[in-house]
């Protein structure tokens, strides 16, 4: 039975890198493996710029018209069709990170009730350390509303609490715990809890409730980036908003 995973969530809660752990891991297992990158809204982080990659892993990888073109306007290609087409295993598609970019995908909702039953998985990335996702009734709010513009139901929330570099044993525990508030509140189950190795190797001896764990998924970075050489390109170009604007203009 093909498997589809759709990942949204909150901008920069780690969907791309998730993204590429999922197809990565099952084409390891020998499974015919597609990555459709829909994400219409940042284009900083691309699954295109891991082309050679995937191609390596024998993944087809499907990205939006003009990626890393230095056009900021992209549109989805027609080859998204592949994926319901197209005999795969396993399908991963990256969604943009807010309820528009969500958007992306509700074209394509008859083709995904045409699933087999327990064929989709439509994953919630949850980073609690991204502003938009920093209190339990922004991510409700997030997670209502990529539901409404994607037309399709979320099965479950993705654990994906991290600082980059800067993560340390609290972020995964102060996830877990603020998640779970939201899962009792809504009743979407916790599906996975990702990161690191050492972190998450170290939250899991805690003893935490495993209802709000899922399956624990150890995660390789792939998407890496010298950030400080990014906000000084930002500050090169004033009609570039920097992050802390977009976040100021975008979290209520």
């Amino acid at each position: 039975m093909k498997k589809m995973k759709v990942l949204i969530g909150n901008y920069g809660s780690g969907k791309t890198e998730l993204a590429l752990n999922f197809a990565f891991r099952a084409a390891e297992r020998g499974e015919r493996t597609e990555l459709l990158d829909l994400d219409m809204v940042n284009t900083y982080f691309r699954l295109t710029e891991r082309g050679r990659m995937t191609q390596m892993k024998e993944i087809r990888l499907v990205s939006p018209n003009f990626a890393c073109a230095g056009i900021e306007t992209l549109s989805v290609p027609a080859e998204v069709a592949s994926a319901f087409a197209m005999d795969w295993d396993t399908v991963v598609f990256d969604v943009g990170g807010d309820a528009v970019g969500a958007t992306a995908v509700a074209r394509y909702y008859q083709d995904f009730m045409e699933l087999e039953p327990g064929a989709l998985e439509v994953l919630n990335v949850v980073n609690i350390r991204r502003p938009l996702a920093g209190t339990v009734e922004r991510i409700i709010k997030l997670q209502e509303e990529m539901q409404i513009h994607s037309r399709l139901q979320i099965t479950g929330m993705i654990n994906n609490t991290n600082l980059a570099i800067a993560t340390t044993d609290a972020e995964l525990r102060d996830g877990y715990e603020m998640i779970r508030e939201v899962s009792e509140r809504t009743g979407v189950p916790v599906l996975y809890t990702s990161g690191k190795k050492q972190f998450l190797d170290r939250f899991l001896a805690e003893g935490h409730d495993p209802k709000y764990i899922g399956t624990p998924l150890a995660i390789d970075t792939y998407m890496q980036r010298d950030w400080d050489s990014w906000i000084h390109s930002l500050d090169q170009n004033p009609s570039n908003p920097r992050p802390g604007n977009f976040y100021r203009t975008n979290m209520d």
